[in-house]
């Protein structure tokens, strides 16, 4: 496997670890993000690579289905009113996907997450790893059962 000590997704999880496979894992945000957005996860590739054309076709469908599979469980754990998908990778560039729960009254709606917040955010329950973790694997079960 291809790793860069000096990418901090190569040498760290990059969250608290809900699930992984040989390819990827998914991970819950536990900083101030993953506070103000409840459920925040990001879908890591392990392999150190830049972008998803890097990727063999079969690896970019594996990673794609597995974002999928966390929006879907973040859908039925947390109730958001919207699903953010962003690859950006131009602090940290190492394939990884953003998968954030928004709300219409949180604090930087309609805006990115990463803008200026627009207002006080409201709090809303923090779901447990647990209960992401599971969900998380009822819809990656599902992803493998499908033609």
């Amino acid at each position: 496997m291809v790793t860069n000590m000096n990418c901090e997704l190569c040498a760290e999880a990059g969250g608290d670890l809900l699930w992984q496979d040989a390819s990827c894992r998914v991970v819950r945000v536990s900083d101030a993000a993953g506070a103000a957005f409840p459920g925040f996860c990001r879908v890591v590739w392990h392999r150190h690579v830049a972008e998803m054309s890097a990727l063999a076709a079969a690896e970019a469908s594996h990673v794609m289905a597995v974002v999928l599979a966390t929006e879907r469980a973040l859908r039925r754990i947390v109730q958001p009113d919207k699903i953010n998908l962003a690859s950006l990778g131009n602090l940290v560039p190492h394939l990884h996907w953003h998968v954030i729960p928004r709300w219409t009254d949180d604090s930087h709606f309609p805006s990115p997450i990463w803008a200026a917040a627009q207002r006080d955010g409201i709090p809303r329950p923090v779901p447990a790893n647990a209960d992401l973790a599971q969900a998380l694997k009822a819809e990656l079960a599902l992803v493998s059962k499908s033609p």
